[in-house]
């Protein structure tokens, strides 16, 4: 379900942001890249509603591409983010036009283009309405390793079928996946047949959003957000490299 807390904290898009670029076509979806193109090791950045212009996103795409990553961060809302000014269209009129497992088969293309570029693992993280994305990727065996935070739409029988390493960073206060439902995502993944190497932390202090609409100048929010980024960069450090 998508609660007011995926709605809250909107961020000031800023189509030139970040220190990479944009391209018009990236597996044949306009996206903002990051890092060196002769990287073995990718990952890609799947956004929440508000999509792939957030400063913040960007921000954390420029520092997992100077970890040595390529990083993609694919337009999958295809240049139409969630406005919650717009009356007329709610949250969940905006969800049927962009239904939450989409990223997914969009997602494909994206991965075939990394391989082409000589690319030999791939790594997918999602925020919010993008985990549903990753969630269906790690399923299908897509990516080498998996990052969801604050994940919105993804259940217990998701997780059941994920095939590569997965980490899941939770919010204390979250409507969305509140600590109990994570704490069933750990237990699926820790039960003796599951066999999937997992990384599962509920931050304190944080809500739903928290790693990617934070405020600069909000010196708790901002070390939270670090640390997520941290957890996230040492997953792929892992299991990508």
């Amino acid at each position: 379900m998508a609660s007011p807390q995926c709605c809250a904290d909107p961020p000031t898009l800023n189509p030139a942001g970040g220190e990479g670029r944009v391209v018009d076509s990236f597996g044949g979806i306009t996206a903002y890249v990051a890092g060196a193109r002769e990287s073995k090791a990718a990952v890609v950045l799947i956004s929440d509603i508000f999509g792939f212009e957030a400063p913040n996103l960007r921000k954390i795409a420029d520092k997992v591409a100077s970890s040595g990553y390529f990083v993609v961060v694919p337009d999958f809302l295809h240049g139409d983010p969630y406005v919650p000014e717009n009356a007329d269209r709610p949250i969940q009129v905006w969800l049927k036009e962009h239904a939450p497992g989409k990223a997914f088969e969009e997602a494909k293309p994206v991965i075939a283009a990394l391989k082409e570029q000589g690319v030999s693992t791939v790594g997918a993280a999602g925020y919010c309405w993008g985990a549903k994305g990753v969630a269906e990727l790690a399923k299908a065996n897509e990516i080498q390793a998996a990052v969801m935070s604050h994940p919105s739409f993804v259940t217990v029988d998701d997780i059941k079928e994920v095939k590569c390493p997965i980490a899941i960073l939770g919010a204390e206060t979250d409507k969305t996946s509140p600590p109990e439902l994570v704490k069933q995502f750990e237990q699926v993944l820790s039960s003796s047949n599951s066999g999937i190497a997992h990384f599962v932390k509920i931050f304190p202090g944080v809500s739903h959003g928290w790693t990617v609409r934070y405020k600069s100048e909000d010196a708790g929010a901002v070390k939270s957000a670090e640390e997520a980024l941290s957890d996230m960069i040492d997953w792929f450090n892992k299991n990508l490299k």
